[in-house]
């Protein structure tokens, strides 16, 4: 060591420097491929914040995600309507879905719907990773299509969302499921699922589908229909084996996955599973719509609902409604048939103008519940959109002249000389006579075809529809009591000219078909008025909507209404309605024409059926009324002709089975029918040049004019006529008030005013 150098200090023995100390080395650089791999703490740092992620995405979705109220198309319902006996009328509106409660579906049924879609539903959540995945994997290795979607999950896509196939649709419904899952229960999922599914053959929901392959409604369904149903959820329209014959053999083999699934999970033994037969659905049909008589009925019945305040119509439109009627079907189609074999069958449109005009409606009501058992309304919904069975635009006619009877009776009424009117009383039946005793004007209403008949008994004038006896006793009565009268018995007070005055017993008020059916039926129920109603019951959801009660009362005394049915009963046995015979049982009835023979009807009834025919006129492009002259190449048609045999063939085939029972009739003193005696008059036809009688009072009478009564009420003149038109028994009678004089060929003018 050189002197300059500076002497270093001596380290104790066994110590080093510490920067003598050798350094520690440093880990090797990876190189190459292995600088890829990751190492434990990236991978373990990785997961921890993708963990991280999908709960804070999780969270951020099920925050934002809300259940959001159900799409249109799947509340949208229809509405189904029902005979009496469970037989579908038709169904409005265009979604074909019936809602039940799952209460109504066969646990075997839900089984079935099960098995086939997602067996561990009642104890899965509302998400199914695995089966997501399973899906997925055997979608991309080509295996088909599938889909991991629990119950939960489909009911979600029907009811609150779509069927687009979107990433966004699929994360709503990931939210949505969990969110509904914990807030509904497994059973209010299930009924959802099962009630917006689709079908096949347009049809939404089991109910729906029910009808659409089985015909019959889901409370019916079996086993193995409810499995068939239920194989259908996978492929609708593939695996309707009638539509698609040639994938019969994959419907059955998933019917059979089905079944196998419901003995797996013990909800089907294996011998009631070894036992079953494949159900053949029925043939497709396609929607009853509103052709026939089908759009009358829907239309009649939302009418009555509406009236009745029972539901408005908003409320109505929602849908799902099952709405089962008081019509019989067989009744129903009895009606159809009588129309068409005593009228249709002999209209030719092309052979005759006047055919093109013809209308026809008809009701039918059981006078002991007034239920209305059948309503024809028109030869088809869709050719002829007004319901002429409820329409109030056709004068009654002489139908009416009963009700002036019943409430003269009804009132202990007299004529003007002091007599109690009955039966036997005797009026002067002079045409053109003026009615006595009224101080509003001059009124002389002429018969029909101007027949003057001389003193005829109340029975006869009823017999023979003789205007002059019948203003004379409206006058009698009280056409104040007279409308009181008609009112009790069932015509609404508000009906269009339904004004108190001597007039008013020639029928110028516009009833309707159904109005007088219900009227009809308070005199076959011997004065008892029951509301008539044509709705038994509705349903929504398997709930009841309560009806009002049917107000039943007495409207006039038994004596006032079976001594009406004892004239009436002559009416049918030798007047204007001997067409009605062809019944074959006991009836009394009443004919009557309205003004210009625009309008024919019969009304009748036996003791078990009250019902109403009208054969109506009106042009089918202005819808202006028309004359029924022509029709079927007859001069006329009046209430004897075709409505009083379209009447008997549907009584005849309404009753048919049932005892023809005789009317049980309590009458007035002196209404029992006496011997007809030899006519001591003859009836008359006067001049041409005579002046018309006004179709309303007015004026003053000027000369002489005879007595409405004759002096003794113990006898009685009936005239010897002859029909005017031997093809319509009705011809002969004084159905109306006649302006204008007959034709030379017999047929009133065109300005006839016939009441």
């Amino acid at each position: 060591m050189s002197s300059d150098e500076p002497a270093q200090p001596e380290q104790p023995a066994g110590q080093h420097n510490e920067t003598d100390e050798p350094k520690p080395s440093k880990r090797p650089r990876r190189t190459g491929w292995r600088r890829l791999i990751p190492t434990w703490r990236m991978v373990l740092g990785t997961v921890i914040g993708f963990v991280l992620l999908c709960i804070g995405l999780f969270a951020l979705g099920y925050f934002l995600v809300d259940i959001p109220p159900a799409n249109s198309a799947a509340t949208a319902q229809s509405n189904v309507y029902l005979y009496a006996g469970g037989t579908q009328i038709a169904r409005d509106g265009e979604v074909n879905r019936e809602n039940v409660q799952l209460a109504q579906i066969p646990k075997t049924v839900q089984h079935a719907a099960l098995a086939a879609e997602d067996r561990d539903f009642y104890s899965e959540s509302a998400i199914d990773p695995k089966a997501m995945l399973r899906a997925a994997w055997n979608t991309v290795t080509g295996k088909g299509k599938q889909s991991g979607s629990t119950i939960t999950q489909q009911y979600v896509k029907n009811y609150y969302l779509g069927q687009e196939q979107t990433v966004s649709r699929k994360v709503k419904e990931f939210f949505i499921s969990i969110k509904l899952d914990r807030e509904e229960s497994k059973d209010e999922i299930l009924e959802g699922y099962l009630n917006t599914s689709y079908f096949g053959r347009n049809a939404y929901g089991i109910q729906a589908a029910s009808q659409a392959y089985y015909g019959v409604d889901v409370e019916e369904l079996t086993t193995a229909q409810g499995a068939y149903l239920a194989a259908l959820l996978n492929a609708p329209s593939a695996y309707d084996v009638i539509a698609h014959p040639e994938n019969k053999d994959k419907a059955l083999a998933r019917w059979n996955y089905v079944l196998d699934g419901m003995v797996k999970k013990k909800w089907l033994s294996a011998s009631d599973r070894q036992n079953m037969t494949f159900p053949m659905p029925q043939e497709a049909k396609g929607p009853a719509g509103m052709s026939g008589q089908r759009g009358y009925i829907v239309q009649a019945v939302k009418d009555f609902i509406t009236s009745n305040k029972i539901l408005d119509e908003d409320t109505l439109a929602t849908g799902g409604y099952r709405i089962t009627t008081t019509l019989q079907k067989k009744k129903q189609d009895a009606f159809v048939d009588a129309v068409d074999d005593q009228l249709m069958s002999k209209i030719d449109k092309k052979a005759r103008d006047a055919d093109k005009n013809v209308r026809a409606g008809g009701a039918a009501i059981d006078p002991a519940t007034g239920k209305v058992l059948a309503m024809y309304g028109g030869v088809d919904y869709t050719q002829q959109y007004v319901n002429n069975a409820t329409r109030r635009d056709y004068q009654v006619g002489s139908t009416f002249k009963p009700f002036v009877f019943t409430s003269a009776v009804e009132n202990g009424s007299t004529t003007q000389d002091g007599r109690v009117i009955t039966p036997n009383t005797i009026y002067d039946g002079t045409d053109k006579r003026p009615v006595q005793g009224w101080d509003g004007g001059y009124y002389a209403p002429e018969n029909e075809d101007g027949v003057s008949y001389g003193n005829i008994t109340v029975r006869t004038a009823t017999d023979k529809s003789v205007n002059s006896v019948y203003a004379q006793m409206a006058v009698d009565v009280g056409s104040d009591k007279v409308k009181r009268t008609a009112v009790d018995l069932g015509i609404p007070e508000n009906t269009p000219d339904l004004t108190a005055s001597p007039s008013i017993a020639l029928g110028p008020s516009t009833a309707s078909v159904l109005d007088m059916t219900g009227a009809y039926a308070t005199l076959a129920n011997h004065g008892k008025h029951g509301t008539y109603t044509i709705l038994a019951s509705i349903t929504k959801n398997g709930e009841k909507i309560e009806l009002p009660e049917q107000d039943s009362r007495r409207a006039v005394s038994r004596e006032s209404a079976d001594t009406t049915t004892s004239i009436l009963q002559s009416v049918v046995d030798s007047g204007t309605g001997t067409a009605a015979q062809a019944a074959g049982r006991p009836a009394a009835g009443k004919t009557g024409t309205a003004e210009e023979d625009t309008a024919a009807w019969f009304a009748g009834y036996t003791p078990d059926l009250a019902t109403v025919v009208s054969v109506m006129g009106q042009d089918p492009e202005s819808g202006a009324h028309t004359s029924l002259y022509g029709v079927a190449g007859l001069p006329r048609i009046n209430g004897g002709g075709f409505p009083a045999q379209i009447w008997a063939q549907f009584t005849r085939t309404a009753l048919k089975g049932t005892p023809a029972n005789d009317f049980d009739l309590d009458l007035e003193a002196g209404a029992e029918q006496l011997p007809i005696p030899t006519a001591t008059t003859s009836p008359t036809t006067p001049e041409s040049d005579e002046p018309s009688a006004s179709e309303e009072p007015s004026g003053e009478p000027t000369g002489e004019t005879a007595s409405p009564t004759t002096e003794s009420p113990d006898t009685s003149a009936t005239p010897e006529t002859t029909a005017p038109d031997e093809e319509q028994p009705d011809g002969g009678g004084g159905e109306g008030v006649l302006n204008d004089l007959t034709s030379p060929s017999g047929r009133r003018s065109p300005q006839a005013a016939e009441r």
